[in-house]
């Protein structure tokens, strides 16, 4: 049986071993999270300078601003771009995100053209030792003397990332109301209305990150349809079954009109929309998917229906609902119909009523690689459409632009829906973030821990300094023993 002494040393020994165990076992987990990993999905909020929309819109220049690239609008006056790619190292704490989408800004109109015009689009915000810059294509026509000028990714706006720590993160990273001022370029590029140094709107952004190594999205199949057996025919039947004009997928995108949803989310009617039956949000548009029909290249006709449903309500009575949406398209025109169900005082009900006419001119619905598309084309609100929005707006008026995808054969791939990211938005108050958010994104493919690596990092140091301390009183209190002894 082991002395007293001989127990308190097997017991010392015992926990210096447990402690060192541990920390080997962190350690590779820390060394984990130090990989780099990609940016995939995510969305960047910016009013670009609110005085500017504000002019444009305003009695003298009398203009407005119109969306592109399935960019939208959030809040009173931010602009929203999507689908963020670029990288991040956690070591370092280097960042890079873009963006897609844009907006165009037209003023002064003279004529059949506008003296104030002006495009920014893929905005790419960068980070890195301490500093920030946010990027972007710019097109514009100079102030005076009416030169256009179109250039690339010009270092628009520096951005003030002052006492944030980037470094760490492992998930979702939201940088909140970045404190922005124009560069000397930008003023260039901004057509000549500010001078450098002039505060922009500020910036906020969120983006998912996933592990560099398993950064490669899955690709979206279309839905199976029939048996191994059906799958199995030959190629030749395929092409038959293409040439008598089948359908395989197809989806249209309509964001029905976009002053029309800024007043249901707006201050009046504080309302909002909710998409059933297989229809999808990409921020900008509603998708309407899992379209069926035919199509006949020789005679450029196309007739789809699509599944897929939108329902706004709000107060004042709002409550509109549009389903069953269908599109038809001959003599290089284009009709999208749907059932309406409005309630209210000036509600109706409608089946199948032409709702929006669009441009399909003659060659545009050839095939490319298996797909016919259309995108981004104008519409405008048929008689019939006026009705169903309860005479808000004239027949006549323009609506948001739509975009149509068919594929003719299994391999045709739609458009991507703009991608938003996951839920982590950025933060609409007034403070600046401390750090970036480190929760892991919901797409994150990787089983890691929710941790940032430094505070996993800060544990080990404190289990090493622990087993090293606790040795170093071992030995002190044997060396005592022994003095003790002689």
């Amino acid at each position: 049986m082991p002395s007293s002494g001989q127990a308190r040393a097997l017991g010392r020994a015992s926990v210096v071993a447990a402690l060192t165990a541990l920390a080997a076992a962190l350690l590779p987990a820390a060394a984990a999270h130090a990989e780099d990993r990609t940016v995939q999905g995510g969305r960047l909020d910016w009013g670009i300078k609110s005085s500017f929309q504000s002019y444009v819109t305003g009695p003298i220049a009398q203009g407005s601003s119109t969306l592109q690239g399935g960019a939208a609008t959030v809040g009173g006056s931010q602009f929203r771009f999507h689908s963020a790619k670029g990288s991040y190292d956690p070591d370092s704490g280097a960042f890079g995100a873009g963006f897609s989408g844009g907006v165009r800004f037209t003023g002064h109109k003279k004529g059949g053209s506008y003296e104030l015009d002006l495009t920014i689009s893929r905005p790419t915000v960068k980070v890195s030792g301490g500093s920030g810059t946010l990027y972007a294509d710019m097109v514009s026509k100079e102030k005076g003397t009416g030169k256009v000028t179109s250039t690339s990714q010009v270092p628009l706006a520096s951005l003030d990332v002052s006492g944030i720590d980037m470094k760490g993160g492992t998930g979702p990273i939201a940088l909140n109301n970045l404190p922005a001022k124009l560069t000397s370029q930008g003023a260039k590029a901004f057509a000549g209305y500010y001078t450098a140094g002039t505060a922009l709107d500020p910036v906020s952004l969120s983006t998912d990150l996933v592990a560099k190594s398993a950064s490669t999205k899955p690709s979206r199949k279309p839905a199976e349809k029939g048996s191994s057996d059906d799958k199995a025919k030959s190629k030749e039947k395929e092409k038959g079954k293409a040439k008598a004009g089948r359908i395989e997928d197809a989806a249209v995108d309509w964001g029905v009109r976009r002053t029309f949803r800024e007043y249901v989310t707006g201050s009046i009617a504080k309302g909002e929309w909710k998409l059933s039956a297989g229809a999808q949000d990409g921020g900008a548009l509603f998708r309407f998917p899992r379209g069926e029909g035919t199509y006949d290249e020789k005679k450029q006709t196309l007739a789809a229906d699509f599944a897929g449903a939108v329902r706004f309500t709000g107060a004042h009575g709002l409550d509109l609902t549009l389903s069953e949406v269908a599109v038809d398209v001959r003599d290089g025109k284009g009709t999208l119909s749907a059932d309406v169900d409005s309630k209210g005082d000036r509600g109706a009900t409608l089946k199948n009523a032409p709702l929006i006419t669009f441009p399909a001119a003659e060659g545009e619905l050839k095939p490319k690689d298996g797909l016919v598309s259309l995108a981004e084309v104008p519409s405008k609100l048929t008689a019939e459409g006026a009705k169903a929005f309860g005479g808000m707006y004239k027949a006549g008026s323009a609506m948001d632009p739509l975009s149509l995808a068919v594929a003719l054969d299994d391999g045709a791939k739609l458009p991507a829906l703009p991608d938003l990211g996951s839920s982590v938005k950025p933060d609409a108050g007034p403070e600046k973030a401390a750090r970036p958010k480190t929760e892991n994104a919901a797409r994150s493919s990787d089983s890691s821990s929710n941790a940032v690596p430094i505070g996993i990092g800060a544990g080990v140091a404190v289990l090493l300094a622990a087993a090293v301390a606790f040795g170093v009183v071992r030995k002190k209190r044997a060396a005592t023993a022994t003095s003790d002894e002689s």
